[in-house]
This record gives structure tokens, C-alpha cells and sequence, in this order.
């Protein structure tokens, strides 16, 4: 079955809307080139309006009890599924992703939408006992207004939905400036909450330019609070405006993952995970595995695994369904794993496997392994963000441990070992927000989800991201 791509447009006050201007976007097949679709460019008479709504909205769904606005979510869950092929195949002709990871996507937003749902059902406040008979003291938690979101192109439904089901639950209305990489895909699932039926203004969608959208937005006074996803430059940028503006703000930005493959390893285990975990979605994961450090004395072993796992590979088209590995998402990204290669090759490294770009259409790296990558390369201190994996030996843990902590992110890290002695050395010492060990990511709406230092700050999981989105409220009362 085909679905053909729409065009998208902007979402005020629970309408699908042109910008005031007319203007629009080109949307970008990577796998072709081609143009498949255009998306409505906001001007800032858009983002009035869509703040307006949102602030109608806020002071609506407020006041909705926690099983209405539980029911509603729930309701978009359902809606989501129900419509999860046609979304799939948006997101994969946008985004590149192989159909089987788009379903994936869609089909983990849903469960995503609908934990957040339960969990808006405990968001308890306390009773505090008073130092007198005549007085009483409670403590209660409220929503702390309209939320404005900034979200990238990798996870165009996963990045939002979030954010989204956390805003939701706590009560604020949510307005998010989406990619206008992917806009199909997001408005599919903005569009699943308007059918569901909830209020008008409590969801809207805006397209445009990026740095005057956030500009705009973050400064506005109804905003108050902001969620971004993106690179760590940019984030700085970002919260430093809202700190400007006393905004809450939470931050998941850029890494570079490094994984620690211990002398006692299942070397045939860890091949075949990170293998895996490395090329989804073509390497382009902020949690993605990026710098591999493995013991010396397992290295030749872990490699030709390593190698025999990444040849058996599958570029091309994401929606041929015997794709493994789809493009990426723009023509620079492309030239930057070209700049990543040469440069770590012409400072020593050895090129194990790929390596290059294919011929013919779209934006295809080939899964590429470089060996013994010197500290100095750039492939040891950017994020790749794409299919391209380094890595290096070592001698001790310590040394791996150093490695691991070297650069100032701290967003994922990997490792593996069959020692408990060693695990716990890891998991105290290794300085990240969330660390897999024996295998390969699994993000849950239930566990934390966020970095430390350049890595950003608060969560977008767990009962954790909610309290972001929560003013807490102290109550104090006397008989007279």
C-alpha cells in the first residue's frame, strides 16, 4: 500500500493553517534528493497567534482533572496506532530511516503517550504536620504554564512526543517548533491529540526559521518553559536566553559516546550489539556508540566480529524493506564523514571497513570502522552523528575509564564486562547520564532520560521529567 506525502501545514488553536504569508519550505527526500512535499513557514503574526492559543489553552486544561487529560492522552495513543503505517512510511520517506525503525518510532511514541498518561495520575502533593493546633499546611504541585519546545530531524515523533506527554500531564498547553526536515511525521502525531479531542490551543505546531522562531518564543512572555533538543552549541545559546528571561528550562544536547569493551567480555555478544546499536538510523542518535575502547588482549577478535556484523549491512531505501541502512539526512552530512575519515586516516588511523559513498542518488555513507584512531582526530572529539565508529585500544581500566571521561560530554555511555567487581567500577566512575552495560540502549518512558555537563541538563523520562514542567506551591493556613 502506498501513502501519498502531504504537504504540512501549521497547527493554531486546533486548526490546520497556512502561514499568513504563504511562505513555505521544500521537504527533502535523502534517499532520492528529490522534493517530495513543502511545509507552511511561520511568520511572526503565526506565532502570535499559535501563543494566544496557547495561552487559552493553558488556562483550560488546567483545570481539566488528571483522569480527563489521562483519558485524552490515552485516546491519542490509540489514535496514533491506529494510523501507524501511513505515519511510518511519512517519516521514512523524510527522514531515510529504514521502515522497520519508523514503525518502531511510532509504535514506541504510543507507549510513551500512554505511561505519561498514568503517571499524570500521581502527581501527589503532601500534607505537612503544622507546630500548632490551630493551623494547617499542605504542599501541592501545579502546572507551570505554556511550554515552548524546540525539537531536531533524527527522531522527528520520539524527540516531541516527550516532551509532549510530560507537558501534558502536568497540565501546560504545548507549542513546539518541529523540524522542517521531517514535518509529516510531527504533525501526525500533534494531529492524533486534535482528534482525540482536546482543547482547543493545548497543542500547536510551528515551521520556520529556526533561530527567530526560538528567539521569538523563549522571550515571549506567555512561555514559561522551554525544552530543547539539538547540539550543544545551540543549547548554550538557548538557555541563556530563558535564564535571561527566568524560564525553567531542560536541555538534551549533543554527545559522543564511548564504549568500554573489558578484557572479560562476550566479544561475539558485543559485536553483535553495538553493531547494531551504532548503525540505527545511520549513526545519526544523540545516545548513538561512538568511540569504541576495547582491551588489547580481546582487539583482534572483537574487530573481525565487529567488521563481519557491519558488512552484512544493507544500504538503500528505507522503504525497501530488506534495507538495513537508509541515508542520511542532508548532502553535508555526507561531506562531513568524508572530512572525519581523511582526517583521522591522515593522522595514522587505518581504515578497517567503508570508507566511502556510493554512487548514484540520495545522501549514502557506507558503515564505515576506523582502527586506532589517534586522540588528536577529530573523530575522537566531534560527534559523527552518523555511520562512522572509532576505535582505540587500551591497556587498564583506568585508562579506559580516562578515555571514557576525556571530552566534556556526559550524555550515554556503553560497556561491556562478565565482572560485577567491574561493573560497579564502571557504573561509579563513568561520568554519563545513562549507561548500558552488556547492551545496546533501551530508553523507556519510565527511566530518566538526559546528560550532564555539555551533554545538557533535567530529563525527558521517568517521573523525573515531569517535575520540570511543575511549580510547587506552599500552603499555610490559621484559624481565626
Amino acid at each position: 500500500m502506498t501513502h501519498a506525502y502531504p504537504d504540512t501545514r501549521l497547527l493554531i488553536a486546533n486548526e490546520w493553517v497556512p502561514s499568513q504569508t504563504g511562505a513555505t519550505l521544500p521537504v527533502i527526500n535523502p534517499a532520492t534528493g528529490e522534493a517530495i512535499g513543502r511545509v507552511a513557514h511561520a511568520a511572526p503574526a503565526d506565532l502570535d497567534r499559535a501563543l494566544a492559543a496557547a495561552e487559552r489553552g493553558f488556562a483550560t486544561w488546567r483545570r481539566l482533572s488528571a483522569h480527563e487529560r489521562s483519558a485524552l492522552m490515552r485516546q491519542a495513543a490509540t489514535l496514533l496506532r491506529a494510523d501507524s503505517e501511513r505515519i511510518a512510511h511519512w517519516l521514512t520517506l523524510e527522514q531515510g530511516k529504514p521502515l522497520r525503525e519508523a514503525r518502531a518510532e511510532v509504535a514506541s511514541a504510543a507507549g510513551i503517550i500512554e505511561w505519561f498518561a498514568d503517571e499524570g495520575l500521581r502527581l501527589y502533593g503532601r500534607i505537612v504536620p503544622a507546630r500548632s493546633e490551630r493551623m494547617q499546611q499542605w504542599v501541592t504541585k501545579e502546572p507551570v504554564g505554556p511550554v515552548a519546545a524546540f525539537t531536531p530531524w533524527n527522531f522527528p515523533i520520539n524527540q516531541i512526543v516527550r516532551k509532549l506527554s510530560a507537558a501534558l500531564a502536568s497540565g501546560c498547553s504545548f507549542l513546539v517548533k518541529a523540524a522542517e526536515d521531517t514535518p509529516a511525521s510531527a504533525a501526525a502525531l500533534i494531529d492524533a491529540f486534535v482528534r482525540a479531542g482536546v482543547p482547543e490551543g493545548v497543542v500547536g505546531l510551528v515551521f520556520g526559521d529556526p533561530q527567530a522562531i526560538s528567539a521569538y518564543l523563549i522571550a515571549h512572555p506567555t512561555i514559561r518553559k522551554v525544552s530543547f533538543t539539538g547540539s550543544t552549541a545551540v543549547g548554550k545559546q538557548l538557555a541563556a536566553l530563558a535564564g535571561s528571561h527566568m524560564k525553567r528550562v531542560t536541555m538534551e544536547l549533543g554527545g559522543h559516546a564511548p564504549v568500554i569493551v573489558a578484557e572479560d567480555a562476550d566479544v561475539a555478544t558485543a559485536a553483535t550489539v553495538l553493531a547494531a546499536a551504532k548503525f540505527r538510523n545511520a549513526g545519526q542518535v544523540c545516545i548513538s556508540p561512538t568511540r569504541f575502547l576495547v582491551h588489547r588482549r580481546i582487539k583482534r577478535d572483537f574487530l573481525e566480529a565487529l567488521i563481519a556484523q557491519t558488512e552484512t549491512l544493507r544500504l538503500g531505501a528505507g522503504l525497501d524493506e530488506t534495507t538495513t541502512l537508509g541515508p542520511l539526512a542532508h548532502a553535508r552530512r555526507v561531506h562531513a564523514m568524508e572530512q572525519l575519515v581523511t582526517d583521522a586516516v591522515d593522522k595514522g588511523a587505518l581504515l578497517l571497513t567503508g570508507g566511502q559513498r556510493p554512487d548514484g542518488p540520495g545522501f549514502f555513507y557506507a558503515p564505515t570502522l576506523v582502527d586506532e584512531v589517534p586522540l588528536d582526530a577529530a573523530l575522537f572529539n566531534q560527534e559523527p552523528f552518523g555511520p562512522v565508529a572509532g576505535i582505540r585500544g587500551f591497556d587498564t581500566l583506568d585508562e579506559a575509564i580516562a578515555e571514557a571521561n576525556r571530552l566534556p560530554y556526559g550524555l550515554a555511555a556503553y560497556a561491556f564486562t562478565q565482572s560485577f567487581t567491574t561493573l560497579h567500577r564502571l557504573s561509579r566512575d563513568v561520568q554519563a547520564g545513562m549507561l548500558w552495560i552488556n547492551q545496546g540502549a533501551t530508553p523507556s518512558a519510565e527511566l530518566p532520560f538526559g546528560g550532564i555537563r555539555d551533554s545538557g541538563y533535567g530529563s525527558e523520562g521517568g517521573p523525573e521529567a515531569l517535575e520540570a514542567y511543575l511549580s510547587t506551591k506552599a500552603v499555610a493556613v490559621t484559624a481565626l
